[in-house]
């Protein structure tokens, strides 16, 4: 008896895969290993890699941001923000340094706007509050 592994991210199903006889993933708590007959659980999942083993591909390593984790019988369940997927850790580290510089520069982009909003409202609020 293997698990079924299902990640998802807010605009799609990421992973979907059975046959997967462990899994490692990184929580506020330390380190865990799921394997098929371990009792079911819920586990707030850290920034981190996310390891699991198939007997056709061997091990696959995920890149995972901030999420959760559902395990009920042999449906594990994980729910995260971002995440990569590579079977060679130094070519996922690179995607990963990658993908968060993008992901960095967007956000700076991002709060920029927002301040020239925010002023702009400011500015409107004075000039309406002295009429």
């Amino acid at each position: 008896m293997n698990m079924h592994l299902k990640l998802l991210l807010p605009s799609q199903v990421f992973i979907d895969k059975t046959d997967i006889s462990n899994i490692i993933v990184e929580t506020s708590k330390g380190s865990y290993g799921l394997l098929p007959h371990r009792l079911d659980c819920v586990a707030v999942l850290t920034p981190g890699i996310l390891t699991f083993s198939t007997i056709a591909e061997g091990e696959i390593f995920v890149a995972v941001d901030e999420g959760v984790l559902v395990k009920t019988g042999l449906d594990v369940l994980v729910s995260v923000r971002n995440a990569l997927v590579d079977s060679d850790l130094t070519k996922l580290r690179a995607a990963v340094e990658q993908d968060f510089l993008a992901i960095n520069e967007q956000a700076l982009q991002v709060r920029a706007v927002m301040a020239k909003l925010e002023s702009g409202f400011l500015h409107k609020f004075v000039s309406f509050k002295q009429q």
